[in-house]
């Protein structure tokens, strides 16, 4: 019987020797570790009685997300997952498939599971694609705040900058795009994304996709800094014309750490379908599995 030595006793290590071991019947596998303590990096260790996983952690994405996202048909979802749990992964995978602004990188997916079905490889790259993350928006005061997800909403119109020069807009149109900046007034920012929406429709003649990554922070924010109710309000106004009032609306998927309760900003989204760590969807999706 052969012998074959794993270095380390990490996520790697120990998946290298499991699949060793699958793979064969007459090796030995020695695995060795320098400390007492499986795991590597993704350890848990045990301190003053609280036990604490180490970061970074490690996980994956599969693509099957797609396939199975696509196919509930829910109009906006809501996934809450701890942090490092591979959210923003999996946001910009679906950002990558969906958006015709990757319409010639099917390379992405090519030899994956889901390009085994036509039907997928004709929808990748065919929609309009509304992806922003308001993972920084972290400031003390709320003007701040607001300032930094005005910002983020003025850095995705510069992503579709051909907008701006798009001569089927119309007078009205223009100017609107026009005020979109960070110093915007609040009425204009909490308008803005259903406006986007209405001129990558007019554009494309497709619904768009929205696609929101860690929607909790300014809350998260706001609430330690004070604001609560005011950021609760702002964000509660641009929610509805985002995500329940706008008709160039596809579908939309938003992630975060919490779920804020529908007394709070998804008052208003009777559309809602909400997966949280204990659903059972899109369990093998993120995190460990």
């Amino acid at each position: 019987m052969g012998k074959t030595v794993v270095i380390g006793a990490g996520p790697a290590g120990l998946t290298a020797a499991y699949e060793l071991l699958k793979q064969t019947n007459d090796m030995e596998i020695i695995v060795l570790e320098e400390s007492d303590v499986l795991g590597g990096i993704s350890k848990t260790v045990n301190y003053k009685g609280n036990r604490m996983d180490m970061g970074g952690h490690r996980f994956f994405s599969k693509v099957p997300e797609v396939n199975e996202w696509w196919e509930k048909k829910d109009a906006v979802t809501l996934i809450t997952r701890p942090r490092r749990f591979g959210k923003t992964l999996n946001m910009d995978m679906l950002n990558c498939f969906f958006s015709d602004k990757y319409a010639d990188r099917s390379e992405l997916f090519e030899g994956l599971k889901i390009w085994e079905k036509e039907e997928y490889r004709k929808l990748q790259g065919t929609y309009p694609v509304i992806f922003l993350t308001f993972a920084e928006v972290k400031a003390r005061g709320l003007e701040d705040a607001k300032t930094q997800i005005k910002q983020q909403i003025s850095d995705v119109y510069n992503a579709h900058e051909e907008l701006l020069v798009d001569n089927e807009l119309t007078d009205t149109e223009r100017e609107s795009v026009k005020k979109i900046s960070e110093d915007m007034t609040d009425v204009v920012a909490e308008k803005s994304l259903n406006l986007l929406s209405s001129l990558l429709e007019k554009k494309t003649g497709e619904k768009v996709l929205i696609f929101l990554d860690e929607y909790d922070t300014p809350l998260q924010e706001a609430y330690l800094g004070g604001y609560w109710n005011e950021m609760v309000s702002f964000i509660r106004s641009l929610f509805n014309a985002t995500f329940k009032t706008n008709p160039s609306l596809g579908r939309a998927v938003m992630t975060g750490v919490t779920r804020v309760s529908k007394e709070s900003i998804f008052s208003d989204l009777n559309n809602l379908t909400v997966i949280t760590t204990t659903s059972d969807d899109y369990a093998d999706a993120f995190g460990f599995t």
